[in-house]
């Protein structure tokens, strides 16, 4: 395991020992802009790809430019699309995230579940935020996320294997973590990428068979194709750069604001590793959902290293890092 940091890790300009800026969480406004504007360069790139897609098939197979549609169909059906589903993520993006894991909302008759709420509605007090909407998801796996466009729609779900696994304080440190995600509006980004994947991976499949039908039908220009089916093959790399827009510092700041909403660090740190040592898988978590989640629940290999490489391939940091802070901050304490 990774050597604990220093105390010295706590002042706010941390040695090279610690991640850069984990602690850097003190002006929760910059950081609500800065996702303000990293989700509309989201959008607007999602919506580029769209469109150069669209453009790119109307030449190749309706001979826009080329003395065939006198409009590009193709073009417009995929920016309207692309508009469409941005909006549908911006406004309904929480509520399709929880279809896709089956969650539940919370029932206040279960001891469990009201407990869990009880703690949701303390932290609410200590992070000063608005009591979120509360979800289950029926799942054995432990793990917690936080969603939507802002505090006022902002929406925690947690699992079943959470609260069976967790006593109460690690509970309240997984769910300061969430409502620091909340506070810093990182669900805004976190939202938009979980329903922006899912529709690069439609676009990858739709290019994919225009590819495959009408071809023969029409004119063949060879660049044209080539085109087509390099953006085919880019849609992956476009899926993994939403992603990356979900930045591995972001966890660490969650954390360090966690501890300050608790008082208690290593609530949350146990929590973690009890997370981290569990072997059930989370069924419905999705390459699309996972960075939601509080810990990854599509682990990789790439998952438990540090360095450029792995902050350009895992939207987690390792664990055991994580832990190591946290009961730092304790220890300091």
């Amino acid at each position: 395991m990774t050597p604990l940091p220093s105390p010295s890790t706590l002042t706010p300009t941390p040695p090279a020992a610690v991640p850069p800026g984990a602690f850097a969480a003190a002006d929760p406004f910059a950081r609500a802009a800065l996702n303000r504007r990293r989700s509309l360069v989201l959008v607007a790139g999602f919506v580029l790809f769209f469109v150069v897609v669209g453009v790119s098939l109307d030449v190749l197979y309706a001979g826009f430019l080329g003395g065939g549609e006198s409009l590009p169909v193709i073009t417009l059906a995929a920016t309207i699309l692309a508009l469409a589903m941005s909006l549908q993520a911006y406004l309904g993006g929480a509520r399709l995230v929880l279809a896709s894991l089956h969650a539940r909302p919370l029932e206040v008759n279960d001891t469990e579940q009201r407990q869990l709420h009880n703690i949701v509605k303390e932290m609410a007090l200590a992070s000063g935020l608005p009591l979120p909407r509360l979800y289950v998801i029926p799942d054995p796996a432990p793990n917690a996320l936080a969603a939507g466009r802002d505090p006022r729609h902002a929406t925690l779900a947690v699992t079943q294997g959470l609260l069976n696994l967790l006593n109460r304080e690690e509970t309240q440190g997984v769910v300061a973590h969430e409502m620091a995600h909340i506070s810093n509006r990182d669900t805004l980004t976190m939202t938009l990428v979980g329903v922006l994947f899912g529709g690069a991976v439609m676009l990858a499949d739709w290019a994919r068979r225009a590819l495959y039908f009408g071809g023969a039908r029409r004119r063949f220009n060879p660049l044209l194709f080539f085109i087509v089916l390099l953006l085919v093959a880019l849609t992956p790399l476009l899926s993994r750069l939403l992603a990356m827009a979900v930045s591995r510092q972001r966890e660490y700041l969650a954390d360090a604001s966690a501890a300050q909403f608790t008082r208690n660090p290593l609530g949350l740190a146990d929590a973690l590793e009890k997370i981290g040592a569990a072997t059930s898988p989370l069924q419905a978590a999705t390459r699309g959902t996972a960075h939601l989640f509080i810990s990854n629940p599509c682990p990789r290999r790439v998952d438990q290293h540090q360095g450029a490489l792995a902050d350009l391939l895992s939207t987690h940091p390792p664990l055991a890092r994580r832990i190591a802070i946290l009961r730092a901050m304790a220890h300091a304490g």
